[in-house]
């Protein structure tokens, strides 16, 4: 078998960096899109994108019209990437380099970066961008607890997977029309506040291109800041699209290696396979595992997802001694948590 990548990576790799050379002729500069970064007191996975952007994007008259681009989601996936560029990154006591994939995103580690527990500054910049700060989570490396949320029709509507729905609620509907589940944040801050300090991660199957719509949008209706672990929705080495059930499962086998000592709440909903990927994930991993809590959808939402009323059915048998809560929104996710994790 060959170990070269699929053609389609191959072929996207070729089409980027020729639309790379362009936009460089045409006197486009690189910009660093920062994601927000998460580690504890040891380490510290730092997550960005180094794309082009047109030289007037600087002035009050490009500023204005991003801004306003910005409102539809298309602006998002409309990004010129910068193939294997240089970065430095600075955090705490560490300054590491490296370089951009072919997609030209960032995923580096960091150790001994010597900073405490909480919300920490550092920079990306490349050899000819400005330095763009970041945001990092930084748990103590004694904390046992955290929540990892999915995004999609959990805490933000979306109507996931459905092709052209999505599609519409991606691209074309405003960042002000999206809706927030009902009393998901108050769900989230109420367990919280009964864990100080505890990690919080989304993991979704959506694109690295939302991330500033996703930021803005958890800002705007008061969900907890957290690290947000996406994908991107092109090619990969070995076929045309990205597994969205692979990357949510292997996203939740790194972070019980990232922090050895949390148990954790895993949230989802039932229009997917969430409660599969997180049963199967308990059943392998019981000790890491506090519970689970599925948002149901109604049944217009149902069809909506896959084309039928009922939920999807779980292949999965739900994992012993770990409770399963369901409700159809946070208000009721709230009460049970109250009667299966105490949270009273």
């Amino acid at each position: 078998m060959s170990n070269r990548p699929f053609f389609a990576a191959r072929l996207e790799l070729f089409v980027d960096k020729r639309f790379e050379q362009l936009f460089r002729a045409l006197g486009w500069k690189e910009r660093v899109i920062p994601y927000t970064a998460y580690g504890d007191e040891g380490f510290a996975r730092v997550l960005g994108r180094v794309v082009l952007s047109p030289p007037f994007s600087e002035s009050a008259l490009g500023k204005a019209a991003e801004e306003f681009l910005r409102r539809r989601g298309w602006r998002n996936f409309f990004t010129a990437a910068c193939v294997h560029a240089r970065y430095t990154i600075t955090l705490g006591d560490a300054e590491v380099g490296g370089s951009t994939d072919r997609g030209g995103y960032i995923d580096h580690r960091i150790r001994r970066h010597g900073l405490g527990p909480g919300w920490q500054l550092g920079s990306i910049r490349t050899t000819t961008s400005d330095e763009t700060p970041i945001q990092a989570q930084l748990v103590s490396s004694d904390t046992t607890f955290g929540i990892v949320s999915d995004i999609d029709d959990t805490i933000l509507s979306t109507m996931l997977p459905r092709p052209f729905i999505a599609a519409w609620n991606s691209f074309f509907r405003t960042e002000a029309a999206r809706q927030a589940i009902p009393g998901m944040a108050v769900f989230y801050d109420e367990v919280l506040a009964r864990h100080p300090g505890a990690a919080v991660l989304y993991l979704s199957t959506g694109a690295w291109n939302t991330h500033g719509f996703l930021k803005r949008f958890m800002r705007r209706h008061r969900y907890p800041e957290g690290a947000m672990l996406l994908t991107d929705w092109g090619p990969t080495n070995t076929g045309w699209f990205r597994s969205g059930q692979e990357h949510k499962r292997n996203s939740l086998l790194q972070l019980i290696v990232d922090f050895p000592r949390i148990r954790w709440l895993l949230v989802g909903d039932d229009g997917q396979h969430d409660l599969d990927i997180y049963s199967e994930f308990a059943a392998a991993n019981p000790d890491r595992v506090l519970a689970i809590a599925i948002r149901e959808l109604s049944p217009a939402e149902q069809i909506l997802a896959h084309g039928t009323t009922e939920p999807l059915a779980s292949d999965e048998p739900l994992p012993r001694d770990i409770p399963v809560f369901k409700a159809s929104d946070g208000r009721g996710l709230r009460r049970l948590a109250r009667e299966f994790i105490g949270l009273d």
